[in-house]
């Protein structure tokens, strides 16, 4: 397990907390590895019924970690793999996932979210999925989940203008089960959790099976993979990342 991501097991719930708060729990390969990890310990382990995900400090999380990204760039080995294993973990698991979310979601931090089951979010929750933003594309089958839970016209917003949404507007548009304030979000994630791990557990597993296009999610999120990893050598990815680093506006007209 890596040292910022913690796993706990009581009342039938594994919670998995991101502990990078001082990064706002941006995410490394060894990150997601540790968060995949748990699920396929969850998945094999009959004390665990439910996954509850959390972040400690400010933010859920960052999304991925952008040195990881700016590495890849610029001619590093791939870096993404433990991303990318994480992305395919959680479109597969069949025990219910419960998300707890304050500050920023970032990336990764949303599109895990249209995997998950039951999202509750703080007042002060952001959705915010940048990927055109770096010159990549969506990820996690999002391209394919957020249109059709939210339209076509929101998520393109989303997406391509990375316009932040709201967690009353998240709520509003079905991507929320409910919005409390910071100091009950805990809580009422787990209260939740809880009341999912006394249900018959091949109900749950087989009601979320029905539920969800399978296939489809997978083949979408190998679409979405190979054009994401084509994307990350292309000049516009570079000038992306060099951008952030620099602190200055990307200009992609000249490409």
């Amino acid at each position: 397990m890596s040292e910022h991501v913690k796993t706990e097991i009581a009342d039938g719930v594994m919670t998995v907390t991101l502990q990078r708060p001082e990064k706002k729990n941006a995410l490394t390969t060894a990150m997601y590895d540790a968060m995949s990890d748990a699920l396929d310990s969850a998945e094999s382990d009959g004390a665990v019924r439910v996954i509850l995900f959390q972040g400690e400090g400010d933010s859920f999380t960052a999304g991925n970690d952008l040195a990881d990204f700016a590495s890849q760039a610029n001619g590093a080995n791939s870096v993404e793999g433990g991303a990318h294993r994480f992305i395919d973990t959680i479109g597969k698991a069949k025990k219910p996932l419960v998300a707890a979310v304050q500050g920023n979601a970032v990336g990764v931090g949303t599109t895990m979210l249209l995997h998950c089951d039951l999202v509750y979010l703080a007042d002060n929750a952001r959705l915010i999925t940048p990927f055109v933003n770096l010159a990549l594309v969506p990820e996690a089958a999002s391209s394919f989940l957020l249109p059709l839970r939210i339209g076509h016209a929101r998520a393109y917003a989303m997406f391509a203008l990375g316009e932040p949404m709201e967690a009353s507007a998240a709520l509003a548009c079905g991507l929320a089960n409910a919005v409390v304030p910071p100091a009950e979000l805990r809580k009422k994630a787990r209260d939740a959790a809880i009341a999912l791990s006394k249900r018959p557990a091949g109900s749950l597993s087989l009601t979320k099976q029905l539920m969800r296009d399978h296939e489809r999610i997978a083949a979408r999120m190998a679409e979405e993979g190979s054009l994401f990893k084509e994307r990350l050598k292309t000049p516009e990815a570079r000038e992306a990342f060099a951008a952030f680093a620099e602190r200055r506006p990307p200009d992609f007209t000249k490409f």
